[in-house]
């Protein structure tokens, strides 16, 4: 039996010399990749990241904390857009206005925080999802963030350092993509996150414990959004231009989907969620717009569904995978890597 002796094995980071050789081993990877990976596989790499980003601080406010949102594509806009306007219209260096950018992020979660205190479940849904469609709409009618037209990102610069490359964004947006993780790792293990999960798991019971349920609720909104703030803001120099018309509500239910099909209250989770919606959603739209295949599935479409066929069939098919894990699955890619764990450790028996 695996005992725990001591207090410090639920708080410490890596429980397991296994683990501990895991990570270093799967860090390794990351660093080497940009000498082996072409430029399209880097772009993939960097969008995973950046979804890994939002899936994690949605996760912190939908598995660990409970609460919900419709909402988180108004923060990833509000991070890209605050960014990319510090460094153009107030000149401020790229390493202060990614911080800038996730603590604004922070302030808007903060007060959209404060209707969780009385609302939940459709109706919080309902709260966000209108908070998510009134950025989009304040953006894409003001000239100074440039309108439906949008704006464009300068590049990511580091002192003498400038990311003007595949490779050296790469770099950029996975350092801290690890950095993030490994901070909502120590977050969740702290009094805050078992603050957070009781909270998750009973309000009244949470309360009878003294937590201020007003100050963990609104905090971990804040904390969410500004994981989804960088993320926003990152995005931004990825695609290297931000415009209104991206940040819609398919944006966040599909921050959620990522959420749900990777594992609700798991950081590894949130990451094979990302991984996994990104990479069929790039993956599927290549297939569609390829040459022969893209008309036979609509062929498809027009025998099997409807007369005029159904031009944006990927999002079907990413739609019934979901469906599919959530039916066989219920603890998303999470429980599957649970579930491998478990048979090799007992493995041949």
């Amino acid at each position: 039996m695996d005992m725990k002796r001591d207090y410090f094995e639920d708080i410490q980071l890596f429980r397991t010399n296994t683990v501990l050789v895991a990570t270093v081993v799967f860090l390794a990877v990351l660093a080497i990749v940009p000498f082996f990976a072409g430029a399209y596989t880097l772009y993939v790499l960097n969008l995973i990241a950046i979804h890994s980003i939002v899936a994690i601080g949605l996760n912190i406010l939908v598995g660990y904390t409970g609460q919900i949102s419709l909402g988180h594509a108004g923060f990833f806009a509000i991070g890209a857009y605050s960014c990319v306007l510090l460094m153009v219209k107030a000149g401020v260096p790229f390493i202060f206005a990614l911080p800038a950018a996730g603590f604004i992020s922070a302030v808007f979660g903060f007060v959209l925080g404060l209707p969780s205190l009385r609302l939940e479940g459709p109706y919080l849904a309902i709260a966000t999802l209108g908070f998510g469609m009134a950025v989009t709409q304040v953006i894409s009618h003001s000239d100074f963030t440039g309108g439906h037209m949008g704006i464009k990102a300068p590049p990511m610069s580091v002192g003498p350092f400038v990311a003007d490359t595949g490779a050296a964004q790469y770099a950029v947006i996975v350092t801290i993509t690890v950095i993030l993780a490994i901070a909502a790792v120590n977050l969740v293990k702290s009094r805050v996150g078992r603050a957070f999960v009781a909270i998750r798991d009973s309000e009244v019971a949470a309360e009878a414990m003294g937590i201020n349920l007003p100050y963990y609720k609104t905090l971990a909104f804040a904390v969410s959004a500004f994981y989804t703030g960088i993320a926003g803001a990152l995005m931004a120099f990825a695609l290297e231009h931000v415009s209104a018309g991206s940040f819609n509500l398919i944006l966040s239910i599909t921050f959620l989907a990522m959420v749900i099909v990777g594992g609700l209250a798991s950081v590894m989770g949130s990451i094979l969620g990302a991984a996994l919606l990104t990479y069929l959603q790039l993956k599927l739209l290549v297939i569609q717009e390829a040459p022969g295949i893209g008309p036979f599935l609509l062929e498809v479409s027009k025998r099997f569904l409807t007369p005029e066929g159904i031009p944006n069939i990927q999002s079907i098919v990413i739609g019934a995978i979901m469906i599919a894990i959530v039916i066989f699955e219920p603890l998303g890619m999470h429980g599957i890597y649970l579930r491998t764990k478990r048979y090799w450790r007992t493995w041949p028996f």
